[in-house]
């Protein structure tokens, strides 16, 4: 747990508060800020394990349930102030409990299912989106916009998941 790797997702998981605060507070360029720190984070920290072999248990767990956290915080605060259609947040809570749910399946029968590039591309796709939505409250055209982007991905990376490993359910009890 003590890599650089992984002291790096714990960050992550430390800016998710000061975000929400500086949000709340009325600061969202500050807040995008950190959000944008936040985000880029995770690609250095997926660098640094992988380049420098600090690929733990740890890691492999927490990195992806940072940019949960940290998507979804940005995404409930944007339904509270009306830039986010609350449904939005529910297809995606969704779409990771039903992912997360497919990979315990799969752990069970000793099968680890790597992450896949629509779900990079999604999360990307989702990130960026949401520092457009922080900053450019002004233009409804755009939550709409960056809500119909992170719905197309989701739907598309969770389908995409699930008939890649489909088999993981073949004789299923």
């Amino acid at each position: 747990m003590n890599t650089t790797a992984n002291k790096i997702t714990i960050a992550r998981i430390a800016l998710i508060p000061v975000f929400l605060v500086l949000c709340y507070t009325g600061h969202r360029i500050a807040a995008t800020v950190v959000f944008i720190l936040a985000s880029l984070s995770d690609l250095l920290d997926g660098y640094i394990a992988r380049h420098y072999n600090q690929i733990s248990n740890f890691g492999k767990f927490m990195d992806p349930l940072a940019d949960k956290m940290l998507v979804l915080s940005a995404m409930c605060f944007l339904v509270e102030k009306g830039q986010m259609p609350g449904w939005v947040v529910a297809v995606v809570l969704f779409r990771e409990f039903a992912v997360s749910g497919l990979r315990l399946v799969a752990a069970e029968r000793q099968r680890v299912i790597a992450a896949a590039w629509s779900g990079k591309v999604k999360t990307t796709c989702t990130m960026v989106g949401l520092c457009f939505v922080l900053v450019f409250t002004q233009f409804e055209w755009l939550n709409m916009l960056v809500s119909a982007v992170i719905l197309i991905t989701t739907i598309y990376s969770g389908v995409e998941y699930f008939m890649k490993n489909k088999d993981v359910f073949k004789d299923a009890d």
